[in-house]
């Protein structure tokens, strides 16, 4: 059974309205998932991929018809983060503004605690 995020990560709507665009192409119940890795050039990474579902443990943040699953060991990492979707003269991305992270290399999906 999936948790609900209440407060521990936010999405922007420009996040929401990308991830809603994205999930509209993939059969129903698939969920944009988030996750943390290591690796990367600062020791941690983002990882964000379409999975046809959520699993049991996963804990589920909907907004505007986005459904985002975050791994139990990855929501630690996650706590308190805001997931942004930015279009600008370097293209288009996910970012994530993470409290937690101390130092993130110049290309924004690698991140030391």
């Amino acid at each position: 059974m999936t948790a609900t995020l209440s407060s521990d990560v936010a999405l922007t709507e420009p996040a929401a309205k990308r991830i809603a665009a994205i999930l509209a192409n993939e059969p129903t119940g698939a969920v944009f998932r988030v996750a943390v890795e290591g690796g990367g050039c600062s020791g941690f990474q983002y990882k964000f991929i379409v999975d046809p579902a959520p699993a049991a443990d996963d804990a589920l943040l909907e907004q505007g018809g986005a459904r985002v699953a975050i791994d139990s060991a990855s929501l630690g990492f996650l706590a308190g983060a805001k997931i942004d979707f930015v279009d600008d003269l370097m293209g288009q991305s996910f970012r994530i503004e993470n409290p937690n992270a101390v130092s993130s290399c110049g290309c924004g999906t690698s991140f030391a605690l």
